[in-house]
């Protein structure tokens, strides 16, 4: 079942702090505060339109808290008695940035419940696209929406009029680099992110005809920008009517971002209840869980994750944060299949090229939802041997480092024990840590070369002959028979356990 709760609706919308986090309840609707009104009803996030006093403001949290309700939310700033009367009550008190309309907050916040309990097919809603064409007919010129990123979100009819730059942003959906190098150089981005003025630039690169181009900016963020192909200068008439129209496209930014946000963090909470406990998940199985490295921080590392998936063509991934781990869900389908795990061992080929500090750790195949803990604990044990240096990094899967597993599973147990139950190696540790003697590294070293005496010296970089005289000593300090296999196997995992050869 699908859940939203208040953290999630206020990080997912970027007008919106939470000052408290009240009683942690689903939301499932947003309403206006009425005086003398009931204020809300559970699973409703409260409104304070036109509540200025602190005394009000309190009031209105009683009576929220009274009703039910989940959150209520006040204009910045709000007062410090306010905060202190929220952390007593249940309601969570949610800070409104103070220039923006209450009207906005309802649009988007409506628009974030809708999407979380009714998702629909992914892509970009034809608004986007009517907008574009509404801008085409006041400034009578091509147009494209853009994100904050250079990503082309929508454009407008009669593109066939435009340059061969404004062909290759749509077809590529990207603006080409050599066009992005002419703006960084006409100071067009940094004017951007700074002011919500038009700006006007010259001819460019590659034929690239002159532009107009309208920020879109909401509660002071930039969140994309409205590029407009001006053959011949656009009249200040009709740029003002682009600026007003930039705010409504603002408002679609907001909302798409909102949503976007909304479904995503359902998703990693289905996903997160899915490796703890096998929920079932709408997947086709099987499926395996990944482990996704790179770097410290689990905030920066979804960032690098998820742009590093889209880049490569997954485009919904399955990620997930959980305990202190960045997890993915990988299908076992073709090599050009996004979000499959040759997909991702190619993946990982290309951008380990630039940044070694990204690998995966892959556990066993998961054939239903029950057997997704297994696979996540699997994903954990080769997480912590590539961490602990005994695997290299890159992608490690299960099945092809299955002895590793093994042998740090029997490592593990035999740790856990108190001491090493008997056999030769209490006497031998203790002869070297009295003597300075090399006996168990030279144990270890004839164990994994099967009694060869040539291969066993050159692997502890001495002479055959030391070798024997060690063999000779070892035997004289306590009795040493390496005649039965079962006996050899424990011995070298005993050696294991002590952090003595791999």
């Amino acid at each position: 079942m699908v859940k939203l709760d208040v953290a999630d609706l206020v990080d997912s919308l970027g007008l919106l702090r939470l000052v408290t986090p009240g009683r942690g309840g689903q939301v499932h609707d947003v309403v206006l505060a009425e005086p003398g009104e009931p204020a809300g009803q559970p699973g409703e996030i409260v409104l304070a339109v036109g509540v200025t006093r602190p005394a009000d403001a309190v009031a209105l949290l009683e009576r929220a808290d009274a009703a039910g309700a989940e959150g209520v939310v006040l204009k910045s700033p709000v007062a410090p008695e306010v905060v202190e009367a929220a952390g007593r009550l249940g309601p969570a008190l949610i800070e409104l940035q103070p220039d923006t309309s209450w009207t906005h907050v309802i649009w988007l916040v409506r628009g974030a419940i809708d999407r979380a309990y009714a998702p629909q097919p992914s892509g970009t809603p034809d608004d986007l696209f009517a907008l574009a064409d509404t801008a085409a007919e006041i400034a009578d010129a091509p147009v494209t929406l853009e994100d904050a990123r250079s990503r082309v979100l929508a454009y407008s009819g009669r593109q066939d009029t435009t340059d061969p730059a404004r062909v290759s942003t749509i077809v590529g959906r990207r603006v080409p680099p050599q066009v992005i190098a002419h703006l960084r150089a006409c100071g067009v981005f940094r004017k951007l992110a700074r002011s919500a003025a038009p700006i006007r630039v010259p001819a460019g690169p590659d034929d690239m005809l002159p532009r107009l181009v309208i920020p879109v900016r909401a509660g002071g963020e930039w969140l994309g920008s409205i590029w407009i192909v001006a053959r011949t200068p656009i009249p200040q008439d009709r740029v003002r009517r682009l600026t007003d129209l930039a705010s409504v496209v603002a408002l679609h930014l907001l909302r798409l971002r909102a949503e976007a946000g909304v479904a995503r963090r359902v998703s990693a909470d289905q996903l997160r209840t899915a490796l703890r406990d096998g929920t079932p998940v709408p997947a086709d199985f099987p499926y395996r869980a990944v482990i996704l490295g790179g770097g410290e921080d689990l905030r920066r590392r979804l960032d690098l994750w998820e742009a590093v998936t889209h880049r490569f063509g997954w485009h919904r991934p399955l990620l997930t944060d959980m305990d202190g781990a960045l997890f993915a869900l990988l299908t076992e389908r073709s090599r050009s299949e996004a979000g499959s795990t040759p997909w991702l061992r190619d993946v990982l080929a290309e951008v380990r090229a630039h940044d070694r500090t990204l690998y995966a750790a892959a556990g066993g195949l998961a054939h239903s939802p029950t057997d997704l803990p297994r696979s996540r604990a699997e994903a954990v044990e080769l997480d912590a041997l590539i961490a602990s240096g005994r695997l290299s990094p890159g992608l490690a899967v299960l099945e092809d480092v299955w002895d590793a597993v093994t042998v740090e599973r029997a490592r593990t147990s035999i740790r856990a024990e108190a001491g090493l139950l008997g056999g030769p190696l209490p006497a031998l540790r203790t002869h070297d840590e009295t003597h300075g003697t090399a006996f168990l590294p030279t144990l270890a070293a004839w164990l994994d070369h099967y009694g060869d005496p040539k291969g066993t010296a050159e692997a502890l970089s001495v002479h055959p002959n030391t070798l024997r005289y060690r063999l000779r000593r070892m035997a004289e300090v306590t009795p040493l028979d390496l005649s039965s296999p079962r006996r050899r196997l424990a011995l070298r995992l005993q050696l294991a356990a002590l952090g003595t050869g791999p």
